[in-house]
């Protein structure tokens, strides 16, 4: 499948990687067709999709199953008078469904808008009036549905509410029945014209760790931007069986369990569950033999606490991870007790993996790793200017006269906003980074984030590093307080282990605070610690340090 997309296929090292990685580009590309669709062709009994539950049920969906169920969902779409560039929400959890709405739409032009279960009326509200959309597919869950109805008041442009609900409940008021009535839908006749490959196919509110979610368009080459993802990051091939641990309201669930993994031909692994835990996330990789794994880093935080000695991981090969900053601490710990190095890639929810630790490489214990060819990528200091290896600076894209595949096409609606963030060539990511001298970058943290004391600049990570050796802490946030001697002083947010809560107190703090100096300059140890049973974060999962500051800032 990859050769119809690339020009060369098999990489060897980095330095053949970076000559040699070249995009054949369709006209008018749309993943949906040329490669689901593709696949449906020529492996039609290959398996695509393996879903199960938390309750035990399982779905085997085969390359045809996926292409007659999204044929039959798109003309379903079709009947309800949704068609091209029609906004349609999505709010599935991690229902099977989300994976055929997801390739009905795309078939028929309609912009997707992936959503989380966790939106409130206001959030909903936001999305649908910013977005203009025109209808909403959601999960029947109580809290969904009454967001949903709360916010219709206030929702003049959706014009359809449909839900997915389990076979025998009731259908809530003023919603129709997805399941009943999909199947009913006529033989899909594609139509004539779908998109051509800068139209927008998908949009993502961010996670607004600071002001109101932004909107994210991406076009068709979005989706084949992440080939790289699946094929080279996450290392896939046909036979492989990939595990993402992603909500599907977030980008996330594009990178690890739909694009890249299907443009390799591997089989999507998808645990359906409410509440995570780690030894039954480890029970599902060692009875379905789980062969490639990501998650962020705090996922891997938890599984390191279980005795995995009581798991038979041997079906693993890959492991993945991305979504936040990797602590070497956790990369130490999972390798000793799997004998597997993490690879770290790194993104946004505005790009595809910009920055990645390939097959050919080393990986480098909280670095995340090279940039992606795709991409050309590099340090800026504050003026502008190039930063050299060991210097601080701003990871931006540089984009030029052609826009790279995987980046997005602006921020919907918003050309100011746009235009702050990409302006004279220049993609600004707004997230700092510094390069050692074998051209690895390693993450410091947002620009916001960045604390200024007595001169020197800390990045959180660093510090939060430090602090993630101790095996006091499961989780950590590095803020800097107003100072009236250094500007800011650095404070330490902990979330302790449930062995070390009653020892919380002055003796521990200054165990942590020397545990620090040791680990880290000195200078960077936090004068300021708080134990907290949670930190606050977005409904995406993101630490808000910006939630702290404001809280201390009182």
């Amino acid at each position: 499948m990859i050769e119809r997309f690339l020009k060369q296929t098999h990489f060897e090292s980095v330095e053949d990687y970076n000559q040699h990685l070249e995009f054949i580009i369709p006209e008018n590309f749309n993943f949906a067709y040329d490669v689901m669709d593709a696949w449906a062709e020529e492996k039609p009994d290959g398996l695509a999709l393996l879903w199960t539950n938390d309750q035990g049920e399982e779905i085997r969906a085969t390359f045809k199953d996926l292409k007659e169920q999204s044929d039959q969902a798109a003309s379903y779409f079709q009947s309800l008078g949704i068609g091209k560039n029609d906004p349609v929400m999505l709010i599935l959890k991690r229902r099977y469904e989300w994976w055929v709405v997801m390739l009905a739409l795309h078939k028929i032009g309609a912009v997707v808008i992936p959503a989380t279960h966790m939106l409130t009326k206001h959030d909903i509200v936001y999305r649908n009036t910013r977005a203009s959309v025109k209808a909403i597919v959601c999960v029947d869950d109580a809290y969904v549905v009454s967001q949903i109805q709360a916010a219709k008041a206030e929702s003049p442009t959706v014009r359809q509410y449909i839900t997915i609900t389990d076979h025998g409940k009731p259908i809530p008021e003023g919603f129709r029945d997805y399941q009943s009535e999909w199947r009913q839908a006529p033989k899909f006749v594609k139509p004539a014209f779908v998109n051509s490959n800068d139209d927008t196919m998908l949009m993502y509110f961010t996670s607004g760790t600071s002001g109101e979610p932004k909107m994210v368009a991406h076009d068709y080459l979005y989706a084949m931007g992440h080939l790289t993802t699946g094929v080279f990051w996450h290392n896939l091939h046909e036979g492989s069986l990939h595990l993402t641990v992603a909500d599907t309201g977030w980008g996330k669930a594009v990178w690890g369990k739909f694009y890249g993994q299907w443009f390799a031909g591997a089989t999507v692994f998808v645990f359906d569950h409410e509440k995570f835990n780690a030894d039954t996330l480890l029970r599902q990789i060692e009875k379905y033999k789980v062969t490639s794994f990501c998650a962020p880093p705090t996922i891997y935080r938890f599984m390191i606490r279980e005795d995995l000695s009581r798991y038979d991981l041997s079906s693993l090969e890959y492991c993945t991870t991305a979504g936040e900053a990797l602590n070497p601490a956790v990369f130490d710990k999972f390798k000793e007790k799997t004998g597997i190095p993490m690879m770290e890639g790194f993104g946004q929810t505005e790009t595809t993996m910009t920055l990645g630790t390939f097959p050919w490489m080393t990986p480098k214990p909280g670095s995340m790793g090279i940039p992606n060819a795709q991409y050309n990528i590099g340090l800026v200091k504050a003026d502008g200017t190039p930063c050299e290896d060991g210097e601080k600076g701003e990871i931006v894209v540089y984009v030029g006269d052609k826009k790279p595949i995987g980046l997005f096409k602006e921020y919907y609606r918003d050309p100011e906003l746009t235009r702050q963030a990409w302006h004279n060539g220049i993609y600004h990511t707004g997230d700092m980074a510094w390069r050692d001298e074998d051209g690895y970058y390693w993450f410091e943290g947002r620009i916001d984030d960045v604390i200024k004391s007595s001169g020197y600049r800390i990045g959180p990570f660093e510090v939060e590093s430090a602090l993630m050796t101790h095996p006091a802490v499961v989780e950590c946030a590095i803020t800097g307080v107003p100072d009236d001697i250094r500007g800011m002083v650095v404070k330490a947010t902990i979330v302790l282990g449930k062995e070390w809560k009653d020892k919380a107190g002055d003796d521990l703090v200054k165990e942590l605070q020397q545990h620090v100096k040791r680990e880290t300059a000195p200078y960077k140890y936090p004068r300021i610690v708080e134990f907290v049973d949670e930190l606050p974060k977005t409904i995406s999962g993101k630490i808000r340090r910006v939630e702290i500051r404001q809280k201390d800032a009182k």
